[in-house]
């Protein structure tokens, strides 16, 4: 079940698109709960690079060190990474989607995510 949180944190982030291509450096924490029960924590150190994909949309791909706190365990250190794209539908509408992974000690685990942002 812990395994289960964590993948699924690991995919809880979206970057926008991206205003220029280069590389870039992402430290993220994610801690997940059932209830109010604290499960623990992931934090990613990743090195990432994006780009622009035509005059309205961005993609990015990152990866890195996952350290894995469980609560009450010992940390471990895994790997994992993540790449998106978004693309402006109008200019107060895009969409969004992300594919994520981070390894485990028996199996990786994937997420995906898609949504669609407004702006006021």
């Amino acid at each position: 079940m812990i395994k289960s949180v964590f993948a699924a944190t690991a995919a809880l982030s979206m970057s926008a698109g991206a205003a220029f291509a280069g590389p870039y450096v992402n430290v993220e924490a994610n801690s997940g709960f059932v209830g109010s029960d604290y499960q623990g924590t992931v934090t990613d150190a990743h090195v990432g690079y994006e780009g622009p994909l035509g005059e309205t949309a961005g993609w990015y791909i990152q990866g890195g060190p996952a350290l894995v706190s469980p609560d009450g365990a010992e940390t471990e250190v895994e790997f994992s990474g993540k790449g998106g794209a978004s693309v402006s539908l109008t200019d107060a509408l895009s969409l969004y989607g992300e594919v994520s992974f981070i390894t485990g000690d028996n199996d990786t685990g994937y997420g995906t995510k898609a949504g669609l942002k407004y702006s006021f």
